[in-house]
């Protein structure tokens, strides 16, 4: 049924909603953003809600989009399934960005692409012991999308670029120390932390920092955390173009014996060329645009993607990675060096598909927009 793929508990003057799909690491189906979207700007309508709990069952929060079901209607021949998919994931990305009331996500797992979509806009975010954070699309042969452009590059320096470049995972310790959550509460007392917060009978952002605050911790950042790196990742990937970052990392790696910086290359070596290309440009741009702007991007760059005349890494990511699982991406163009300016012009452009639309975000409020900078 459609409905349990999002269950709804409703506890006085708040909703909680839980993803419902174990299984799949709740991976976020077509319906299941539907669902989120309609509950959301019902609640916004509803003065008898003051809050909205966000979270996951099982071991995830949401491990992304069901990218592999896009691709399953695409390769049918259902282009306009998957621009529908993303616009719609898109639209509920817009309206968390731009939400009236406190919207509480708990990140007690793993948090991935449409995962961080679904998070990341929202004005409180809570990470535990358990979570992991990453935006794996460039190994996928696509771009961190969802707004992550806007969410990014607003990180510290220019993490936002390694971690949507790298594709790296963060722990709960990472993701409070640059930002991406707001808050740190080890699991055990989330269940206490959801009581609290389901007692208020506030929208007020403050209180419910407040609250948030009593379950609170300051993690201690691993020796061995890429955030503790940044001087290198400001020094190589504040970099013009992804030839340079490589460059100033294998200079910078000659004479260190840290292994945390071969990794890395490794990471950009074995990832989709398009896609590093046309992630980089989409983070820099980020940096100088609303989040509503960033959405109608990206927007036209995944259905540029999907439509696979410039490049069908997508595809071959999806194949190598998800479908055959042999690991094994044949790119093509195989070589940075051959990916060009104008191929990656291309991605910014309007969709040469006929019916095709620019993404149209619905009218909001004049509310203001829960930038990470802001937090």
């Amino acid at each position: 049924m459609v409905a349990m793929q999002v269950l709804v508990e409703e506890v006085s003057y708040t909703r909680k909603l839980l993803l419902n799909r174990p299984k799949q690491l709740n991976a976020l189906s077509f319906q299941m953003i539907s669902r989120l979207l309609e509950l959301f700007l019902s609640y916004e309508e509803d003065s008898n809600v003051k809050l909205i709990i966000l979270k996951g069952k099982g071991r995830a929060f949401s491990a992304g989009g069901d990218v592999a079901a896009v691709v399953r209607d695409i390769s049918k021949g259902n282009f306009k399934l998957g621009a529908q998919f993303f616009c719609k994931e898109f639209i509920l990305n817009y309206v968390m960005a731009t939400y009236s009331k406190p919207q509480v996500s708990i990140l007690n797992g793993i948090v991935m692409g449409g995962g961080a979509g679904a998070s990341m806009h929202g004005r409180f975010r809570v990470a535990t012991e358990n979570s992991v954070f990453a935006m794996p699309e460039t190994a996928l042969g696509l771009f961190p999308d969802v707004g992550a452009s806007y969410f990014l590059s607003r990180l510290p320096g220019f993490f936002g670029e390694y971690v949507g470049l790298t594709g790296s995972r963060l722990d709960g310790a990472e993701m409070l120390a640059c930002g991406l959550a707001t808050h740190f509460v080890p699991s055990p007392s989330l269940s206490s932390l959801e009581e609290a917060l389901c007692k208020l009978n506030s929208t007020d952002p403050a209180t419910i920092s407040a609250n948030i605050d009593g379950f609170s911790e300051q993690p201690t950042l691993k020796e061995r955390s890429s955030y503790c790196r940044l001087d290198i990742i400001n020094k190589c990937f504040s970099r013009r173009t992804i030839e340079e970052i490589i460059a100033a990392l294998e200079k910078t790696a000659v004479n260190s014996t840290d292994d945390w910086i071969s990794s890395t290359i490794k990471s950009l070596k074995t990832a989709s060329p398009t896609s590093l290309k046309i992630s980089l440009r989409s983070i820099r741009e980020g940096r100088h645009q609303g989040v509503g702007q960033c959405l109608v991007r990206e927007y036209r760059m995944v259905c540029n993607v999907m439509s696979g005349e410039i490049s069908k890494d997508f595809f071959e990511g999806c194949r190598a990675i998800l479908f055959d699982k042999d690991k094994n991406p044949k790119w093509e163009p195989s070589k940075l060096e051959f990916v060009t300016d104008n191929m990656v012009d291309r991605y910014f452009s309007k969709v040469e598909y006929e019916d095709w639309e620019d993404l149209k975000l619905p009218t909001r409020p004049n509310l203001p927009v829960h930038a990470i900078a802001k937090l």
